[in-house]
C-alpha cells in the first residue's frame, strides 16, 4: 500500500491527526510525512485545520475531505440493482414505472423552476447543463450548424440505467417536456449502447 494509502486509512479510522503523530504510526520521518501530506491537499483530499492547545503556537491537524471518499470501497451500485430488484419483486414492473414517473416528474418541476424565464434554446440548455453536471453527469453543450446538443460525458446512474432501461427512456422524456414549445428532443448517442457518452440533439421547431 502507498503511503499516501496509508495517510488516508489512518485519517478515516482515527479523525484529523498531525503529523507528527502520523509519523510515529507510519514510522517515517515528520518531514517525510508532511510532503506526502501537502500532496494529498494539492488533490483535495486532505484539508488543514490549525488548533490552539494551551500556549505557544496552533497545532496543524490534517483531516479528509468529502472527496476523498472516492478512495473507499462504495456499494451504491449494488444496492441500487438490489432495490430495484426488490421493487419488481414486491411491487411488480408497474410499481417500478410508477418510481421512474415519480422521479421523473420531481425533476421537471426543479429543473422548470430553475429555468423560469428562459425562452429561448441556448438559455435553457446551459441552465440544463450546469443542473446535470450538480448532479455528476459532467454535461457541456456544444452548436453545430445551428443545431445543439446536450452532452453527457458520465452517467452517475448507470447501474440502475443497465437493469431498467426505462430510466434512459424517463430522461429522455423529461428533456423532451423541457424543450417542448421550442425543440425537438432526440438522443444521438447512448452510454448503455456501448458509446463514450450520452448526446441528445436539440433542434428548433420551425416556424
Amino acid at each position: 500500500m502507498k503511503t499516501t494509502d496509508k495517510i488516508i486509512q489512518l485519517l478515516k479510522l482515527h479523525g484529523p491527526l498531525t503529523a507528527k503523530t502520523l509519523a510515529e504510526e507510519l514510522a517515517l520521518t515528520t518531514m517525510g510525512v508532511r510532503q506526502h501530506l501537502q500532496a494529498l491537499e494539492d488533490a483535495g483530499d486532505v484539508d488543514i485545520e490549525d488548533r490552539v492547545e494551551g500556549r505557544g503556537r496552533p497545532t496543524r491537524y490534517w483531516g479528509l475531505t468529502e472527496q476523498s471518499r472516492s478512495h473507499f470501497a462504495d456499494r451504491h451500485e449494488e444496492l441500487t440493482v438490489q432495490l430495484i430488484d426488490s421493487v419488481k419483486m414486491i411491487f411488480g414492473d408497474q410499481g417500478l414505472d410508477k418510481l421512474i414517473d415519480h422521479r421523473e416528474q420531481s425533476a421537471l418541476t426543479q429543473y422548470r423552476a430553475a429555468m423560469e424565464g428562459a425562452t429561448d434554446i441556448p438559455t435553457r440548455l446551459a441552465i440544463l447543463a450546469k443542473l446535470r453536471s450538480n448532479e455528476g453527469y459532467m454535461a457541456t453543450m456544444e452548436q453545430v450548424d445551428g443545431v445543439y446538443f446536450l452532452l453527457e460525458n458520465h452517467c452517475p446512474i448507470c447501474a440502475a440505467a443497465t437493469k431498467c432501461l426505462n430510466f434512459c427512456r424517463s430522461e429522455l422524456q423529461l428533456f423532451q417536456q423541457l424543450f417542448a414549445d421550442i425543440a425537438v428532443v432526440s438522443r444521438e448517442e447512448h452510454i448503455i449502447e456501448g458509446a463514450r457518452r450520452c448526446a441528445y440533439k436539440i433542434e428548433a421547431i420551425p416556424h
